[in-house]
Parts: C-alpha cells; sequence; structure tokens
C-alpha cells in the first residue's frame, strides 16, 4: 500500500485545474461543456474553482472530454501480495541461506 502525502482538498483543487485546462486545450467553454455533458453551468463553475462537485456530474464531465476511461481504469483494484494481516506478519515458511555453497 502506497502512503499518499495530498489532502482531499488539494486532490480537489489539482483535479479541478485538470480538468479546465483539458476543456480549455478542447476550445471548449465552460457553457459549451454544461450543455455537452449535461451538467448545469453554476456547477460547473463551481467545480473549477473550488473542486466541489457530484461524482456524477464529474463523471459526465469527463465523458465529454474524453478522459472517462483513464478514471474508470485507475480504480481497478492492484493485486496485492497478503490477504489479511496474517499474511503479512506469517514468519517466512523456508529460512534463508546465510552462506554460499561449497565447491
Amino acid at each position: 500500500m502506497q502512503v499518499s502525502f495530498t489532502t482531499p482538498s488539494t486532490a480537489q483543487k489539482s483535479i479541478a485545474e485538470n480538468v479546465r485546462e483539458r476543456r480549455l486545450n478542447l476550445d471548449l467553454t465552460q457553457e459549451g461543456l454544461a450543455n455537452r455533458s449535461g451538467v448545469p453551468l453554476p456547477t460547473l463553475r463551481k467545480f473549477e474553482q473550488q473542486g466541489i462537485i457530484s461524482l456524477e456530474s464529474f463523471l459526465k464531465v469527463l465523458m465529454v472530454l474524453g478522459n472517462l476511461e483513464e478514471v474508470v481504469k485507475a480504480t481497478v483494484p492492484q493485486q496485492v501480495p497478503f490477504s489479511s494481516i496474517d499474511d503479512v506478519l506469517k514468519p517466512e515458511t523456508t529460512p534463508k541461506r546465510k552462506r554460499g555453497r561449497r565447491t
């Protein structure tokens, strides 16, 4: 498990900035994105300014911007080497070699 030093508030603002930049790169106005996504314009403005938006609206915006699949892929669970805390604490079954073999 990776430790993250990003706070939810910082992440929200960074995501909002990234989405805004993506919108501008696609030459879309806030109004144009709101119309295409079905997200009300005030909601989109609040998101870009404060990073606050519902998950459903966020996904609608990403769908229009072409990033929805990336977000879905980012949430796929990764295989972890341990299935429980017991696996982590369990001693290794084979002892580690302390010397090399004689030839």
